[in-house]
């Protein structure tokens, strides 16, 4: 039988091996006993689902099992965006969603994840108590179940409609002055996901109208992976240099993650979106509060943040680590690398569509193109650049490396006196300079993931041959 294993964001499997429906069944039933086992707030759960195959079935199967064991289910007639799902939460009173999902993974992946009563990601130790009851329901077999007419029938199958709360709730987040009457030209591409019209439904509110791209349902995703990295927006970056648009915003699979690309074709990375989006908030809106990001997110922020007397907490790499900074410490913004992003009076939970409208906002506030901010950017508070570069070991060598990494304290990078050592995730080395290097191993395969930053392109490039030849990968 398939290993039923939550990773960093749930389980995940292939389409008729591994996720089918009677391991989707059973994960439903191990949540469902994790929740008649503890004492949250709340009432229900929200069953939320994206665009690939099969989707609207799974979410079916999960409803039953869910009303078979006593607990009112809202289930959308169409698919929702993660974060959606997420605010659902909160807007219903839940105590917590299932959402059906593989995010940005290929085609032939699904997905299944739980995300708790205070709509962000499940910590590992609820996660683990799933697990643990998913090990008890495959050993018993027990798995109630709940037709959905009996469902209907006794009140426990609703039907939900998040969009239109959702959207008013995202404009509230939005300076929705600074937009009206000087809408941008901006093309949306949902690469065929949950997403679908969100933005959209954003910006008619704000009276303002965008065009879409792949905005139709493809379990597909066009023949390849709904990931918006930049080798995976050709089609959006020709769209909008030949259109003279202003922005380019792509969504992945769930919509819980963005790619932008300004009226030049430039691709922009999370990390330069999160530092323009931070820069804004602290020196156009005038915001203040601690930032949260994961030790493999760029220290642009902790200059910016820095400038201005702000404290930065660094967490290990998941958003769900940034979410709880959200969630508890007050976190004005979180972000990771990887296109994760909140603000303070959201969710705690990532949100693509939410990093959309804001970098809307941000360029419509400030005239130009991004590249011009962002140039005014790094005037104000110097640049730095950033890479990631992931390499492929073979399993023996994987141990090795591990092994050395323990006690790999280099004293100078690419000739930077190294001052710092960090090891919440792996193992970072912070030169004087400001520059740094992350060495962290993959969870599930002999892969390597290096993670630079540096004051130019050169530095960042000789520090990576460094590190790859000391550590021999």
């Amino acid at each position: 039988m398939t290993q039923i294993k939550f990773g960093t964001d749930g389980w995940r499997s292939i389409i008729a091996e591994g996720f089918t429906f009677d391991n989707v069944r059973r994960v439903s039933q191990a949540i469902a006993d994790y929740i008649n086992g503890t004492q949250k707030p709340g009432e229900g759960i929200v069953i939320g689902y994206d665009n690939r195959f099969l989707s609207e079935r799974f979410a079916e199967a999960v409803a039953e099992v869910f009303a078979g064991n006593g607990i009112p289910v809202y289930l959308p007639d169409s698919a929702v965006p993660t974060p959606v799902a997420a605010f659902a939460i909160k807007h219903l009173g839940t105590r917590g969603a299932v959402m059906l999902t593989a995010s940005h993974n290929p085609p032939e992946y699904h997905g299944i994840k739980f995300i708790p009563e205070f709509a962000g990601p499940a910590l590992p130790e609820e996660t683990e108590k799933i697990e643990a009851n998913v090990h008890a329901v495959i050993a018993s077999g027990n798995i109630r179940r709940m037709t959905r007419r009996e469902g209907k029938d006794s009140g426990l199958w609703r039907r939900v409609a998040p969009l239109e709360d959702y959207t008013a709730h995202l404009a509230g987040l939005v300076r929705q002055e600074e937009i009206k009457g000087k809408c941008l030209k901006v093309i949306i591409d949902p690469l065929f996901g949950a997403g679908i019209g969100y933005v959209e439904n954003v910006l008619r509110h704000l009276g303002c109208e965008a065009e879409s791209i792949h905005n139709y349902r493809d379990p597909l995703f066009g023949g390849t992976m709904p990931d918006p990295a930049e080798n995976n927006l050709s089609a959006l970056k020709e769209r909008v240099l030949g259109t003279g648009a202003d922005l380019g915003i792509a969504l992945d699979g769930d919509a819980d993650r963005f790619g932008i690309i300004d009226r030049s074709g430039k691709f922009f990375t999370p990390n330069e979106i999160l530092s323009l989006l931070l820069a804004y908030l602290i020196d156009d809106r005038g915001e203040r509060g601690l930032v949260a990001r994961t030790c493999a997110t760029t220290h642009m922020l902790d200059k910016i943040a820095g400038l201005h007397g702000l404290e930065v907490k660094e967490t290990k790499v998941g958003f769900k680590y940034i979410g709880q900074s959200l969630l508890y410490d007050g976190a004005l913004l979180g972000g990771e690398e990887s296109g994760g992003m909140s603000i303070k009076g959201h969710i705690p939970e990532k949100d693509g569509i939410l990093g959309a409208c804001l970098v809307i906002e941000l360029l419509t506030a400030a005239g130009g193109s991004l590249t011009e901010v962002q140039e005014q950017l790094y005037n104000k508070y110097g640049k730095m650049v950033s890479h990631r570069v992931d390499i492929k070991v073979v399993p023996e060598d994987k141990e090795r490396v591990l092994a050395e990494l323990k006690d790999f304290y280099p004293s100078r990078l690419d000739n930077q006196e190294v001052v710092k050592k960090i090891d919440i995730d792996g193992t970072k080395l912070v030169s004087r300079d400001g520059s740094w290097v992350l060495v962290r191993p993959s969870g599930t395969e002999p892969v390597f993931r290096v993670y630079a930053e540096a004051n130019s392109q050169e530095q960042l490039k000789r520090i990576q041959e460094q590190v790859r030849r000391e550590l021999k990968i």
